[in-house]
Protein backbone atom coordinates (compact mmCIF):
# COMPACT_ATOMS: atom_id res chain seq x y z
CA UNK A 1 0.00 0.00 0.00
CA UNK A 2 0.76 3.22 -0.79
CA UNK A 3 0.37 4.75 2.58
CA UNK A 4 2.72 1.73 4.32
CA UNK A 5 5.85 3.22 1.73
CA UNK A 6 5.86 7.20 3.66
CA UNK A 7 5.64 5.21 7.09
CA UNK A 8 9.12 6.23 9.11
CA UNK A 9 11.71 3.14 9.78
CA UNK A 10 10.88 3.39 13.40
CA UNK A 11 6.98 3.05 12.62
CA UNK A 12 8.09 0.35 10.36
CA UNK A 13 10.46 -1.61 13.15
CA UNK A 14 7.27 -2.00 15.46
CA UNK A 15 5.16 -3.03 12.95
CA UNK A 16 7.69 -5.67 11.84
CA UNK A 17 8.17 -6.62 15.67
CA UNK A 18 4.41 -7.38 16.19
CA UNK A 19 4.07 -9.22 13.10
CA UNK A 20 7.17 -11.45 13.74
CA UNK A 21 6.44 -14.36 16.18
CA UNK A 22 8.72 -12.48 19.21
CA UNK A 23 5.72 -10.41 20.32
CA UNK A 24 4.11 -13.63 20.97
CA UNK A 25 0.28 -11.81 19.89
CA UNK A 26 -2.25 -14.65 19.36
CA UNK A 27 -2.49 -14.65 15.28
CA UNK A 28 -6.90 -15.25 14.91
CA UNK A 29 -8.01 -16.21 11.05
CA UNK A 30 -10.99 -14.60 9.42
CA UNK A 31 -12.44 -13.16 5.95
CA UNK A 32 -12.64 -9.65 5.17
CA UNK A 33 -14.26 -9.55 1.39
CA UNK A 34 -14.15 -12.99 0.61
CA UNK A 35 -10.31 -13.80 1.89
CA UNK A 36 -8.83 -14.92 4.59
CA UNK A 37 -6.98 -12.53 6.57
CA UNK A 38 -4.84 -12.71 9.96
CA UNK A 39 -6.59 -10.58 12.74
CA UNK A 40 -5.34 -9.43 16.19
CA UNK A 41 -6.88 -8.35 19.33
CA UNK A 42 -5.79 -4.55 20.55
CA UNK A 43 -4.81 -5.72 24.01
CA UNK A 44 -2.63 -8.26 22.72
CA UNK A 45 -0.59 -5.79 21.16
CA UNK A 46 -0.46 -3.76 24.18
CA UNK A 47 1.12 -6.31 25.75
CA UNK A 48 3.77 -7.22 23.12
CA UNK A 49 4.44 -3.50 23.29
CA UNK A 50 5.17 -4.03 27.09
CA UNK A 51 6.90 -7.22 27.18
CA UNK A 52 10.91 -7.42 27.58
CA UNK A 53 11.40 -8.57 23.87
CA UNK A 54 10.48 -5.14 22.63
CA UNK A 55 12.32 -3.69 25.28
CA UNK A 56 15.69 -4.87 23.99
CA UNK A 57 14.77 -3.33 20.63
CA UNK A 58 16.43 -0.87 19.23
CA UNK A 59 15.56 1.92 16.92
CA UNK A 60 12.15 1.82 18.43
CA UNK A 61 9.55 4.38 20.18
CA UNK A 62 10.12 3.89 24.18
CA UNK A 63 6.84 2.71 25.63
CA UNK A 64 6.78 2.74 29.75
CA UNK A 65 2.95 2.12 30.57
CA UNK A 66 -0.35 0.41 28.72
CA UNK A 67 -1.58 4.70 27.73
CA UNK A 68 2.36 4.98 25.96
CA UNK A 69 1.47 1.57 24.30
CA UNK A 70 -2.26 2.72 23.15
CA UNK A 71 -1.21 5.87 21.30
CA UNK A 72 1.90 4.44 19.68
CA UNK A 73 -0.52 2.01 17.88
CA UNK A 74 -3.14 4.69 17.39
CA UNK A 75 -0.04 6.71 15.66
CA UNK A 76 0.26 3.08 13.31
CA UNK A 77 -3.35 3.28 12.19
CA UNK A 78 -3.11 5.95 9.74
CA UNK A 79 -0.34 3.92 7.49
CA UNK A 80 -3.01 1.06 7.18
CA UNK A 81 -0.68 -1.16 8.46
CA UNK A 82 -3.48 -3.08 9.95
CA UNK A 83 -6.96 -1.34 10.61
CA UNK A 84 -10.07 -1.98 13.04
CA UNK A 85 -12.94 -4.73 12.18
CA UNK A 86 -15.85 -5.57 13.13
CA UNK A 87 -16.25 -9.70 13.87
CA UNK A 88 -19.24 -10.89 12.76
CA UNK A 89 -21.07 -14.72 12.51
CA UNK A 90 -19.04 -17.41 11.15
CA UNK A 91 -18.36 -17.54 7.44
CA UNK A 92 -19.08 -21.47 7.53
CA UNK A 93 -21.66 -23.77 8.73
CA UNK A 94 -20.08 -25.06 11.39
CA UNK A 95 -18.94 -23.22 14.82
CA UNK A 96 -15.20 -23.53 14.15
CA UNK A 97 -15.38 -21.80 10.76
CA UNK A 98 -13.62 -18.13 10.31
CA UNK A 99 -15.24 -15.66 11.46
CA UNK A 100 -16.60 -12.65 9.15
CA UNK A 101 -14.57 -9.29 9.28
CA UNK A 102 -15.83 -5.55 8.05
CA UNK A 103 -13.97 -2.68 7.96
CA UNK A 104 -15.42 -0.36 10.50
CA UNK A 105 -15.51 4.01 10.01
CA UNK A 106 -14.12 4.99 12.99
CA UNK A 107 -10.12 4.25 12.87
CA UNK A 108 -9.41 4.37 16.44
CA UNK A 109 -7.26 1.94 18.77
CA UNK A 110 -9.40 -0.24 21.63
CA UNK A 111 -7.59 -2.66 23.18
CA UNK A 112 -10.72 -4.56 23.52
CA UNK A 113 -11.66 -4.28 19.85
CA UNK A 114 -9.83 -6.54 16.99
CA UNK A 115 -7.49 -5.56 14.18
CA UNK A 116 -6.69 -7.08 11.01
CA UNK A 117 -3.14 -7.40 9.17
CA UNK A 118 -2.41 -5.75 5.55
CA UNK A 119 0.96 -6.26 5.88
CA UNK A 120 2.93 -9.85 5.52
CA UNK A 121 5.74 -8.75 7.67
CA UNK A 122 9.29 -9.51 6.54
CA UNK A 123 9.94 -11.49 3.23
CA UNK A 124 13.56 -12.69 3.33
CA UNK A 125 12.43 -16.07 4.92
CA UNK A 126 10.41 -16.62 2.24
CA UNK A 127 12.93 -15.59 -0.64
CA UNK A 128 15.37 -17.21 1.34
CA UNK A 129 13.36 -20.50 1.09
CA UNK A 130 12.47 -20.18 -2.68
CA UNK A 131 16.39 -20.23 -3.64
CA UNK A 132 17.26 -22.89 -1.77
CA UNK A 133 14.19 -24.96 -3.30
CA UNK A 134 14.92 -23.84 -6.51
CA UNK A 135 18.94 -24.51 -5.75
CA UNK A 136 18.15 -28.59 -4.43
CA UNK A 137 15.94 -29.41 -7.36
CA UNK A 138 18.66 -28.05 -9.98
CA UNK A 139 21.27 -30.43 -8.03
CA UNK A 140 18.90 -33.45 -8.09
CA UNK A 141 18.41 -32.56 -11.82
CA UNK A 142 22.30 -32.39 -12.53
CA UNK A 143 23.17 -35.02 -10.21
CA UNK A 144 24.80 -36.89 -13.60
CA UNK A 145 27.12 -33.93 -14.32
CA UNK A 146 28.59 -33.68 -9.94
CA UNK A 147 32.10 -35.10 -10.00
CA UNK A 148 32.84 -38.37 -8.99
CA UNK A 149 34.10 -37.72 -5.31
CA UNK A 150 30.45 -35.46 -4.68
CA UNK A 151 28.62 -38.88 -5.68
CA UNK A 152 30.39 -40.64 -4.07
CA UNK A 153 29.94 -38.87 -0.84
CA UNK A 154 25.96 -38.83 -1.33
CA UNK A 155 26.38 -42.47 -1.89
CA UNK A 156 27.82 -43.27 1.67
CA UNK A 157 25.54 -40.13 3.16
CA UNK A 158 22.71 -42.42 1.50
CA UNK A 159 23.59 -45.84 3.15
CA UNK A 160 24.86 -44.17 6.84
CA UNK A 161 20.84 -43.29 6.67
CA UNK A 162 19.96 -46.43 5.92
CA UNK A 163 21.86 -48.19 8.17
CA UNK A 164 20.18 -45.41 11.14
CA UNK A 165 17.14 -46.39 9.79
CA UNK A 166 17.68 -50.14 10.15
CA UNK A 167 19.41 -49.73 13.34
CA UNK A 168 16.19 -48.26 15.09
CA UNK A 169 13.80 -50.42 13.85
CA UNK A 170 16.37 -53.67 15.12
CA UNK A 171 16.37 -52.04 18.51
CA UNK A 172 12.72 -51.69 18.43
CA UNK A 173 12.25 -55.36 18.04
CA UNK A 174 15.17 -56.35 20.34
CA UNK A 175 13.62 -54.18 23.02
CA UNK A 176 10.34 -55.87 22.44
CA UNK A 177 11.95 -59.46 22.87
CA UNK A 178 13.39 -58.81 26.13
CA UNK A 179 10.16 -57.24 27.33
CA UNK A 180 8.42 -60.58 26.59
CA UNK A 181 11.01 -62.44 28.40
CA UNK A 182 11.34 -60.50 31.29
CA UNK A 183 6.86 -60.32 31.51
CA UNK A 184 7.82 -64.30 32.39
CA UNK A 185 10.76 -64.55 34.24
CA UNK A 186 10.62 -61.16 35.96
CA UNK A 187 7.15 -60.20 35.90
CA UNK A 188 6.06 -57.48 35.37
CA UNK A 189 8.84 -56.73 32.63
CA UNK A 190 11.45 -54.61 32.04
CA UNK A 191 11.66 -51.95 29.27
CA UNK A 192 14.47 -51.02 27.43
CA UNK A 193 14.96 -47.28 26.89
CA UNK A 194 10.92 -46.67 28.01
CA UNK A 195 10.97 -43.34 26.45
CA UNK A 196 12.26 -44.66 22.79
CA UNK A 197 8.93 -43.83 21.25
CA UNK A 198 8.06 -40.49 23.90
CA UNK A 199 7.36 -37.07 22.49
CA UNK A 200 11.08 -36.15 24.26
CA UNK A 201 14.40 -35.15 22.56
CA UNK A 202 16.76 -37.41 20.44
CA UNK A 203 19.52 -37.81 24.12
CA UNK A 204 16.21 -38.24 26.71
CA UNK A 205 14.72 -40.78 24.62
CA UNK A 206 17.92 -43.11 25.89
CA UNK A 207 17.36 -42.19 29.18
CA UNK A 208 16.50 -43.58 31.48
CA UNK A 209 18.59 -47.03 30.24
CA UNK A 210 15.91 -49.35 31.84
CA UNK A 211 12.66 -49.39 33.73
CA UNK A 212 9.90 -51.83 35.19
CA UNK A 213 6.86 -51.82 33.07
CA UNK A 214 4.18 -50.60 36.33
CA UNK A 215 0.86 -49.38 35.70
CA UNK A 216 0.34 -46.04 36.25
CA UNK A 217 -1.46 -45.19 39.42
CA UNK A 218 -4.92 -43.37 38.55
CA UNK A 219 -7.00 -42.07 42.09
CA UNK A 220 -10.88 -43.27 41.77
CA UNK A 221 -13.75 -42.48 43.98
CA UNK A 222 -14.99 -45.57 45.59
CA UNK A 223 -18.53 -46.13 44.41
CA UNK A 224 -21.72 -48.63 44.85
CA UNK A 225 -22.91 -48.74 41.16
CA UNK A 226 -25.26 -51.90 41.38
CA UNK A 227 -27.59 -53.56 44.06
CA UNK A 228 -29.70 -56.00 44.91
CA UNK A 229 -33.45 -55.67 45.99
CA UNK A 230 -35.81 -57.84 48.00
CA UNK A 231 -36.68 -59.98 44.94
CA UNK A 232 -33.09 -60.47 43.83
CA UNK A 233 -33.02 -58.09 40.30
CA UNK A 234 -30.13 -56.10 40.49
CA UNK A 235 -31.16 -52.65 40.23
CA UNK A 236 -28.73 -49.40 40.27
CA UNK A 237 -28.63 -47.73 43.58
CA UNK A 238 -27.22 -43.77 44.53
CA UNK A 239 -23.64 -43.53 45.27
CA UNK A 240 -22.38 -43.69 48.72
CA UNK A 241 -19.28 -42.69 50.61
CA UNK A 242 -17.99 -45.15 53.57
CA UNK A 243 -16.14 -43.23 56.21
CA UNK A 244 -14.78 -45.20 58.81
CA UNK A 245 -15.29 -43.38 62.57
CA UNK A 246 -14.23 -44.53 65.91
CA UNK A 247 -16.97 -45.69 68.58
CA UNK A 248 -15.60 -43.66 71.87
CA UNK A 249 -18.65 -43.85 73.90
CA UNK A 250 -19.37 -47.55 73.64
CA UNK A 251 -17.72 -50.34 75.42
CA UNK A 252 -15.89 -51.93 72.24
CA UNK A 253 -12.19 -51.69 72.18
CA UNK A 254 -10.79 -49.01 70.00
CA UNK A 255 -9.28 -50.91 67.54
CA UNK A 256 -12.87 -51.94 65.81
CA UNK A 257 -14.06 -49.71 64.15
CA UNK A 258 -17.83 -49.23 63.34
CA UNK A 259 -18.85 -47.87 59.43
CA UNK A 260 -21.14 -45.23 58.81
CA UNK A 261 -22.94 -44.86 55.18
CA UNK A 262 -23.47 -41.12 54.13
CA UNK A 263 -25.55 -41.26 50.56
CA UNK A 264 -24.40 -38.15 48.01
CA UNK A 265 -25.84 -37.44 44.76
CA UNK A 266 -24.38 -38.59 41.85
CA UNK A 267 -21.84 -36.21 40.03
CA UNK A 268 -22.50 -34.98 36.56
Amino acid sequence: MEQQSKAPQDVRNVVNFLRSSSAGMKIRVGVLNGKRVDYFKGKGAVKALLSPAYAKLKNVPKVADEAEAQQLLLTIIPFAFFLRVERGAPSGTSSGSPKQLQITQMQTFVASDYYAWFYEGSQWTTYLGGVAMVAIMLAGVMFPLWPPIMRLGVWYLSIGVLGLIGLFFALAVVRLIFYIITVIVASPGIWVFPKLFADVGFVESFIPLWEWDLPKKKSKKRRAEKGKDASGSVSPVPSARIEEVQDSESSRPASRTAARVEEVPDED
